[in-house]
């Protein structure tokens, strides 16, 4: 069969990626009206920063890493050094004012993130 495509054209897949720069600030309010799933209707939720919980002690990748650790022979596993990021990709915790179903929403790349903060009007001046 016979390609519609010209020969040096790209699939849509393989179109080269623009690079997109992380933003200096992102400032949110700390209530949003968004779409609750439980509720089936756009209702107001808190807004807060997702944060990693503490890493159990009983996991089996973990028990699993401190027997291997434990005695003598010093560092058992690779240590990982070739850090690429300079961000982190910010996720919001959505909960509903009404349920209280919880949901969470990934933003883009940002340098530093403020939830609640001064609003900046058109002149640059906070309100």
């Amino acid at each position: 069969q016979a390609s519609l495509r010209p020969a040096g054209a790209l699939r849509y897949a393989q179109q080269p990626r623009r690079l997109v720069r992380p933003s200096k600030m992102v400032n949110i309010p700390k209530a949003k009206k968004n779409f609750c799933k439980k509720c089936k209707k756009h209702a107001p939720h808190k807004v807060t920063q997702y944060k990693t919980g503490k890493a159990s002690l009983y996991a089996q990748g973990k028990r699993r890493y401190d027997r291997k650790q434990s005695g003598f022979g010093g560092q058992t596993k690779p240590v990982f050094h070739k850090k690429a990021k300079t961000t982190k990709k910010i996720v919001l915790r959505l909960q509903c004012n009404t349920c209280k179903a919880v949901c969470m929403h990934p933003i883009k790349r940002c340098k530093t993130f403020e939830i609640g903060g001064d609003k900046k009007s058109k002149g640059g001046l906070f309100q």
